[in-house]
């Protein structure tokens, strides 16, 4: 796996980013960095903010306040449309498919936003969704089927290989793990892998600890919108600060929880 400390510049900036909804501030003064072939995870207790900052990151949100950066470009009131076309492609915590047509025609989502991107690597997919299959579990599966006949962990894997069929420069997994069973779970690890392995930065939000330990280069942790601590897993795990905020104070962050 690619380490971001080998990346000279960052692909996402977010500096001092805040939202508010009404007399709540959803994410005040948020600022993190995340290299090209790094996986950057945050976490959270329920309603931290965590989900919030993917809107903000793809548009759905748009900042209070501070500024969001994709490499060199200032993207902060960018629509959405226009950041994914930039490369800032998310998945959803619960799979959002095109529930009246195939299998292929989703995955093909995927591709035409590589080819409006403009991106020649695009017109030569077929091989590389045929990787993306065989590493998400999918490679028996019937493109020519509706998307209902797949098990949700199965939408969920589809969901993630149309995204990086997009060629994403940044990648946003909301909860990919959820609902999962570890069988399930190591596709996931796979998929990640694949992703940092061509340099994609990934954000992973995550309730799965042993997963944001294992494959987290760094992690943020948010506790009612705010940035409690940047760090390695091991610096986290150890932080008096997250362990009050997950379990009241006590102990270490245990990989399992």
């Amino acid at each position: 796996m690619k380490h971001y400390i080998n990346e000279k510049e960052p692909v996402l900036t977010l500096h001092n980013v805040v939202k508010r909804f009404g007399g709540v501030t959803a994410a005040d003064h948020v600022s993190f960095e995340l290299y090209g072939g790094e996986v950057f995870g945050l976490i959270g207790p329920n309603g931290s903010g965590k989900t919030t900052l993917i809107n903000l990151i793809t548009g759905i949100y748009s900042a209070d306040e501070g500024n969001i950066m994709l490499g060199g470009k200032k993207v902060t009131k960018l629509s959405t449309h226009t950041r994914s076309k930039l490369g800032i492609i998310r998945s959803f915590q619960h799979p959002r498919l095109l529930g009246r047509c195939d299998i292929e025609t989703n995955i093909l989502v995927g591709v035409d936003l590589a080819v409006r991107r403009r991106l020649p690597q695009a017109r030569d997919y077929q091989e590389r969704m045929n990787i993306l299959l065989e590493t998400a579990g999918l490679s028996g599966v019937n493109l020519k089927d509706s998307t209902e006949r797949l098990s949700y962990g199965q939408q969920k894997m589809l969901e993630i290989v149309r995204a990086m069929l997009s060629y994403p420069k940044v990648l946003l997994l909301d909860e990919p793990a959820a609902g999962l069973n570890r069988s399930e779970m190591n596709y996931i690890r796979a998929l990640i892998s694949m992703a940092t392995n061509e340099g994609i930065a990934v954000l992973l939000i995550e309730h799965a600890m042993d997963l944001v330990m294992e494959v987290c280069n760094r992690i943020t942790v948010l506790n009612f919108g705010k940035q409690i601590t940047t760090g390695l897993p091991s610096e986290v795990q150890e932080n008096t600060a997250v362990i009050e905020a997950y379990l009241g104070g006590g102990g270490q962050l245990a990989a399992n929880q």
